[in-house]
């Protein structure tokens, strides 16, 4: 027997999952957020769910919205449960369930005229995003806007008729100058480095094309805080949605499963008044790049790392693959021996004991993270966790084997088929063209590297391209496994 999740089932809820401690009717919206996937219920919801609980900041609430027509099933999904959240953290050691409350409303996708009124309301002080790594618009290898991207054009052509997220940005912000009103703080919740410098290349690139005068007054008076977020969120399928209904007695459309960590570093840069979220552990930080850096290189590198050896080997889950004495192996020598070393100083942590976390997060069995979605994207995952870490070896004249193993690893898992000969589902924007790349490199390895727009620079490393065709033969002759084993010998370069 399963309660239906809702505000008037909070009650019955409560005897299996906690509950918000504050009423819903007494919240009043404060950000409006773009992206409401798993990632940002389990994150930033959390922090303002904890935040109201305490008792404070009850007009921060979050309104929804977005774009796309995953945004809409989610909209759909969440308004029919007055869009709540069951959230199920899962460590080693123990399970637990709650339901949040920190959305208030979620702004239908497609009506642009309702979305920049809500964005004009001055009681809307924050607008915030977590639109994945490849929703920014900017060129994989250079890291810069693209202002050419067809997308982008449309929006620049009809500005007032926006369909991507940031035309609707800066419509808003048009709105709120027009009429007077001081503008919102527009905050990044994507793993990007510098993640609020590229969005206010976004936000002001795209006015550029139009309207000039407006370019120069958002970056003359909106904030684009750079932030670090973490925390380990799956996909949702049916088996969350059982677990939450068999285990919790909840039937709720869409929970979000996540592992009890989590992180959230960010600069204190909101002209219009934030909520106080250092009370729930967010921290505030004049300089957010070190955390970036730290972050970005071993976890998402680290998962960008393993994600296609684990792949090519049928392995199904994250933890799997950490259980896999080669895969685990693989992965400490590669972080350890390249990325760590490239890392800049972080203040008050060690980068090894850093990593140490970091293996036993992702050995969590009850998390059931997915290899799928790891090597989903690479196009846009591989130039941001991977590359840059190779670009800082190369430019110190260091070697880069393990590096251009993980390159290799993602060309050979494009070809195709997985080691025992299965075929591999991809889940790229970019599909067609890298996976073309990839059959190209069967015969010549290089032909893999003249994707310029995800290598870059790092192609025309003479040592990158050697080590790079080293590797990605012998995964063509050798295998998967046998490759991973020289490499762990140190003969894999020779």
């Amino acid at each position: 027997m399963t309660t239906k999740l809702s505000l008037a089932t909070l009650p019955a809820v409560s005897k299996t999952a906690s509950i918000p401690a504050y009423a819903r009717e007494n919240l009043a919206a404060g950000i409006v957020h773009f992206g409401v996937g798993n990632f940002h219920r389990a994150h930033q919801a959390i922090y303002l769910d904890d935040l109201f609980n305490l008792g404070l900041d009850h007009d921060w609430a979050l309104i929804g919205a977005g774009v796309l027509p995953s945004d809409a099933a989610m909209r759909d999904k969440l308004a029919g449960q007055d869009f709540l959240t069951t959230v199920v953290e899962q460590d080693n050691n123990r399970s637990g369930a709650r339901v949040t409350g920190a959305m208030i409303d979620y702004l239908a996708p497609g009506n642009a005229a309702a979305t920049v009124a809500q964005l004009a309301d001055p009681a809307i002080r924050i607008v915030s995003l977590t639109i994945t790594e490849g929703g920014y618009f900017i060129n994989p290898a250079s890291g810069i806007f693209d202002p050419a991207h067809p997308a982008i054009a449309a929006d620049a052509a009809n500005p007032s008729e926006p369909k991507t997220v940031f035309g609707l940005i800066l419509a808003g912000l048009k709105a709120r100058r027009d009429k007077g009103i001081a503008p919102y703080t527009v905050m990044s919740c994507d793993n990007i480095p510098h993640n609020g410098k590229v969005t206010h290349a976004a936000v002001s690139g795209l006015a550029r094309l139009s309207d000039p005068a407006l370019a120069d007054w958002i970056d003359a008076n909106v904030a684009f805080p750079n932030g670090m977020v973490d925390r380990i969120t799956p996909a949702t399928g049916s088996r969350e949605i059982g677990i939450v209904a068999d285990d919790y007695g909840i039937d709720d459309a869409w929970p979000v499963f996540c592992e009890e960590f989590k992180q959230w570093v960010l600069e204190d840069k909101f002209p219009e008044g934030r909520p106080a979220l250092e009370k729930v552990g967010v921290q505030f930080v004049p300089d957010v790049a070190p955390y970036e850096h730290m972050k970005i290189r071993i976890l998402n590198g680290g998962h960008a790392a393993i994600a296609y050896p684990a792949a090519l080997l049928d392995i199904h889950f994250v933890h799997e693959a950490m259980e896999d004495p080669d895969i685990r192996a693989f992965l400490a020598k590669l972080e350890l021996d390249e990325i760590v070393p490239v890392i800049p100083p972080v203040p008050d942590t060690d980068l090894r004991d850093y990593f140490g976390l970091i293996e036993r997060r992702f050995s969590n069995p009850k998390i059931a993270d997915t290899i799928p979605r790891l090597a989903q994207d690479g196009s846009n995952r591989q130039p941001k966790f991977i590359l840059p870490s190779t670009a800082d070896r190369l430019s110190r004249k260091e070697d880069v084997t393990g590096l251009a193993l993980v390159s290799a690893l993602w060309c050979h898992y494009l070809a195709g088929t997985t080691d025992s000969g299965k075929a591999i589902n991809f889940n790229d924007p970019n599909i067609d063209r890298i996976h073309a790349a990839a059959m190209a490199a069967k015969a010549d390895p290089e032909a893999f590297l003249d994707l310029k727009d995800i290598f870059g620079a790092v192609a025309e490393s003479d040592l990158f391209r050697k080590r790079f065709t080293n590797a990605l033969t012998s995964l063509q002759q050798k295998g998967t496994r046998a490759t991973l084993r020289l490499y762990l010998e140190d003969r894999l370069g020779n």
